[in-house]
């Protein structure tokens, strides 16, 4: 992935790279794979590595495990690094230890991103860069979205600094993201925010439905998956 702002100086002293998470078995969207789900006809795998990449990401891991094999032809024209998680359903904890181990030792900073949230784009990951780079003393940054309702709810992307990332390497293989969060709030940045692209991810064929009302966009299901499903 190159990166488009280094030119200029913007993160010309911080090397960035990130976990793109898409090893789910979409159970509860009939084990269809969620990743390729269209959004104006771009799988939304595809549309979390062009955020990425226009952000100026300079490395990205995908990690794949059910439907890989289709993922990763969706993709395969990307300079990324493609893994498989041997165990997708030991949890998303798993995934990314997969991922932080595939990325290169030399990195600055650590971006775990989701393939299933349809809303975010190159605006988005520059935000949640610009918030590590305020953060102060605290290791992570975690988007806090604001809902209409007035209730807070932690989002993603998350970021972290290159020694949390070792250190979680080295320790427990629960303790990566959500788990270090919760044990440790004193590390973490909140981006406190009420951009809703953060917050949207599609788990269920409701999710579908209200990511349609909410925004008047539709997410289709590729020809592939659809007969995978039947």
């Amino acid at each position: 992935m190159g990166c488009m702002y280094k030119a200029n100086g913007l993160y010309s002293r911080m090397s960035v790279g990130a976990v793109l998470l898409a090893a789910g078995a979409g159970s509860r969207m009939g084990t269809r794979p969620k990743a390729l789900l269209e959004l104006g006809g771009v799988p939304l795998v595809m549309r979390q590595l062009i955020a990425l990449s226009g952000a100026g990401v300079d490395e990205v891991a995908v990690v794949l495990g059910h439907h890989a094999s289709q993922i990763e032809e969706a993709i395969s024209q990307f300079p990324i690094t493609v893994v498989r998680n041997p165990d997708p359903d030991a949890g998303q904890a798993s995934s990314v230890r997969v991922g932080l181990q595939a990325l290169s030792p030399k990195l600055d900073a650590v971006m775990v991103a989701l393939a299933d949230q349809p809303m975010i784009d190159a605006q988005d990951v520059t935000t949640v860069i610009s918030a590590f780079r305020r953060r102060g003393e605290k290791s992570m940054v975690v988007p806090r979205v604001c809902l209409p309702d007035g209730s807070q709810v932690p989002a993603n992307p998350v970021m972290f600094d290159a020694a949390l990332r070792d250190r979680w390497l080295a320790g427990g293989a629960d303790m990566t993201c959500r788990n270090w969060r919760d044990k440790h709030p004193e590390t973490v940045f909140w981006l406190e925010t009420d951009n809703q692209h953060f917050s949207v991810d599609i788990d269920t064929p409701e999710d579908l439905a209200r990511f349609t009302a909410q925004t008047g966009h539709v997410l289709n299901w590729p020809q592939v998956a659809q007969t995978a499903a039947s």
